[in-house]
């Protein structure tokens, strides 16, 4: 499913209009990051209860945006370009496949979707319409991880041969992760292999992937994982998480090494990404070069949630596709429920998109 570049649809004589859908927890952050975006105007909040929409118009001041319960009603009344998605997985093809009726492009939380018919779906409606569609993985966003997709990029440390991704934290969360079947895999699991594709380049072969639930887990299933993915290029990436591993947590954005021919990568998740690069060899050992990676490119797309926002702003007014594409970003959706798969099967799945 390759995305066309999109075409400008939004004059620059007016701000880009947008209604936000579900204003839950997470809409505050989409609402402060879209609140230091020139040219965007917030037009309408939609909630199921609308008493949760009235209340982020209050706090965010948008006395003038309209607030309801019926999308398709806020849509007849605001005609926006853009919508910002942050219903539930299980409301997003809904969602989704209302804005594209009213030719409304569509910017949503993560997952795509909660199935890969749905999200296959969804893809296949925003093309045929010609509109905007694209997924916040904020963590693409972050000016490390743009260091390191950078350094591995340019070839320092040779062929690149395998990704390493290691998160441990152990979350209280209480409510219903508490209750969820699949709770690493299916909560957390999309922000580390959607980083793994963007660090490596490549797309998803197959995975095999083994979950448990560890003695004194306070998670009802699945609150540990380890997986096994090979990629189109040859690169073998392997992911070890846990939500309820007490000490030593990670860093929210993983722990990683990622080797090459001639080197490895280290990164904590924090801002001092490492290379130790091939030196000299004919030794037991060859020695190396350590190094700090280069700082982030001036051009690189960092900014987290108002980097994507702004992202979608650009396009809307100048054309072009987005980096988090919907048709790119349902691969990993993709590996998500593919590890699934294999999981509950106990067998290597395809990663099929």
């Amino acid at each position: 499913m390759t995305a066309p570049a999109l075409e400008p649809s939004v004059p620059p004589e007016r701000p880009v209009r947008a209604v936000m859908v579900g204003c839950g927890g997470m809409s505050a952050t989409w609402l402060r990051a879209a609140a230091a975006v020139d040219g965007l105007e917030v037009v309408g909040l939609v909630d199921l209860q609308e008493a949760a929409a009235v209340a982020r118009q209050t706090e965010f001041e948008l006395t003038q945006a309209r607030t309801g319960t019926d999308l398709d009603a806020v849509l007849a009344q605001t005609r926006p370009d853009l919508i910002f998605d942050c219903t539930i997985p299980e409301a997003h093809h809904a969602t989704a496949l209302t804005a594209f009726a009213h030719g409304v492009g569509v910017l949503g939380e993560k997952p795509l979707a909660d199935t890969l018919e749905r999200a296959q779906e969804m893809v296949r409606a925003g093309q045929q319409a010609g509109l905007f569609h694209a997924v916040i993985q904020n963590r693409r966003y972050d000016p490390n991880i743009r260091r390191v997709r950078s350094f591995v990029a340019g070839g320092r440390m040779g062929d690149l041969t395998a990704v390493h991704a290691d998160f441990f934290i152990g979350a209280h969360f209480g409510g219903f992760r508490d209750a969820m079947q699949h709770v690493l895999l299916l909560d957390m699991t999309i922000h580390t292999f959607d980083a793994a594709r963007l660090i490596c380049g490549q797309d998803p072969v197959r995975v095999h992937c083994h979950e448990w639930n560890p003695q004194g887990s306070w998670y009802a299933h699945g609150a540990n994982a380890v997986a096994t993915f090979e990629m189109t290029g040859g690169v073998v990436i392997t992911y070890r998480g846990s939500w309820c591993a007490e000490g030593f947590p990670t860093t929210w954005e993983s722990d990683w090494r990622i080797t090459g021919t001639q080197g490895t990568v280290r990164w904590d998740g924090g801002d001092h990404p490492r290379a130790a690069l091939v030196r000299t060899t004919g030794g037991f050992f060859s020695e190396f070069e350590e190094l700090d990676l280069p700082p982030v490119e001036p051009t690189a797309r960092i900014g987290g949630h108002e980097g994507l926002i702004r992202d979608a702003v650009d396009v809307l007014r100048h054309g072009g596709t987005p980096e988090t594409v919907a048709s790119d970003n349902i691969k990993s959706l993709a590996m998500v429920l593919a590890a699934i798969e294999s999981a509950e099967s106990g067998q290597t799945v395809d990663v099929k998109w």
